[in-house]
């Protein structure tokens, strides 16, 4: 009996054994066949993220999906091509690339923007940024953007440059004129200067002159003028002159500074002078005798200096002349003649008042009518061919009037 219950008592611990070693393998089969079965559905896919490629597995079934499951949160102007929306596929190229915030300052302007390219050239098409030809950008428009940079854009406008007076249309940018003038390559000399000062700033339809200043030193020789010397002659009439000595003009040398703007002379300094030859003086004798003329009377006063009775001489110089009287006291007279004689005193004495430069001071004439006489005096209105006689009655002078007579130069 009692081994029959013994062995009754065994096979039943055995069976439940085998029983679970049963399920357990089932359950393990069963896991090894879902595993291979979700392996087996997993698709292989190519994700660059920023520029850096991954091969990945995976059993999302869009494009966003894989992302999330990557833990890639996409923002609003974040880049992924393909779309979040698009089936993943075998062998499919996924491209995630974050937006970065960039500034771009436009002239006194900054402005805000999300881009994910890198070139600076680029990112200013994007935003829509016109260049022009002559606009500056910094940093240029071929390089790439580093983090927290900024773009700046100057845009460029047109103004005038006139350097030496030559006029030149230019483009700049909103900078002072002596940047704008190193930009331009534009060197000032000692002299040089600007109209306007140096820290102005240049803006659009602005002029920037440059004044090109030279300073040259010249050396000349010029003519000096001779002075005139008047020496008293008591053996020559009153009223002749004589050179005595021909006067001759000097040289100097003169040392100047010469200034010039924009090639045009403006100033002229005298440095100094060297004498290099000393002008000779022109001397010239002055007459101061005094003549005292000799008239005949007659017994008619009114006709005593009219008298056509006496013969012309022989010899001498002759013309015809217009001759009109006069009387030591005429308005304006003083009575005195150009050469000394009183003829207030001397009322008789014949006299023709004449141009020296026809008939000379001092000389003895005849005259038609009047006799022989001294030129001793001059007048305001004696010109050329023409005397006045003097005579010692204005009513002499007034029945006289105005003729034609001849006239002979004797010495």
């Amino acid at each position: 009996m009692l081994k029959s219950t013994m062995k009754n008592l065994f096979f039943p611990s055995l069976r439940s054994q085998q029983i679970a070693i049963t399920a357990f393998a089932f359950v393990l089969f069963v896991a090894v066949i879902s595993l291979v079965l979700h392996t087996g559905t997993k698709k292989s896919v190519t994700l660059q993220v920023n520029g850096e490629k991954i091969e990945i597995k995976t059993s999302a079934h869009t494009v966003g999906q894989l992302l999330d499951s990557e833990n890639i949160e996409v923002a609003e102007h974040d880049l992924v091509i393909p779309s979040v929306s698009t089936p993943i596929e075998e062998g499919l190229s996924i491209r995630w690339e974050q937006a970065k915030q960039v500034l771009i300052q436009l002239d006194e302007e900054t402005t805000k923007v999300w881009t994910t390219d890198l070139n600076v050239g680029k990112i200013l098409s994007e935003a829509g940024v016109d260049l022009q030809e002559h606009d500056i950008v910094t940093p240029s428009l071929n390089s790439n953007i580093e983090e927290n940079q900024i773009i700046n854009v100057q845009k460029a406008f047109q103004l005038t440059l006139i350097n030496g007076g030559k006029e030149i249309p230019l483009w700049s940018t909103s900078t002072t004129v002596a940047d704008f003038l190193k930009r331009e390559n534009i060197q000032l000399n000692e002299h040089d200067r600007i109209n306007g000062k140096m820290e102005d700033l240049v803006k659009p339809d602005s002029v920037v002159e440059v004044v090109r200043v030279e300073k040259v030193t010249d050396v000349v020789e010029e003519p000096t003028n001779f002075a005139v010397v008047t020496k008293s002659d008591a053996k020559m009439l009153k009223g002749r002159e004589k050179v005595v000595q021909d006067g001759k003009k000097g040289s100097v040398e003169r040392k100047f500074e010469i200034v010039k703007e924009n090639g045009k002379e403006v100033s002229r300094t005298l440095l100094g002078e060297r004498v290099i030859q000393e002008p000779q003086k022109k001397i010239v004798a002055v007459g101061s005798k005094v003549v005292v003329a000799s008239a005949s009377t007659s017994s008619k006063k009114s006709k005593a200096v009219v008298s056509r009775g006496t013969s012309a001489p022989s010899g001498g110089k002759e013309f015809y002349v217009t001759a009109t009287a006069y009387t030591a006291h005429c308005n304006g007279c003083t009575g005195t003649t150009a050469t000394g004689i009183d003829l207030r005193s001397n009322p008789n004495l014949k006299v023709i008042a004449v141009d020296p430069d026809v008939i000379p001071l001092g000389s003895k004439v005849w005259v038609e009518g009047y006799g022989y006489a001294i030129a001793g005096d001059t007048g305001g209105a004696i010109k050329g061919k023409r005397i006045d006689l003097h005579v010692p009655t204005k009513s002499a002078a007034y029945n006289f009037g105005r003729r034609q007579v001849k006239v002979k130069v004797i010495d």
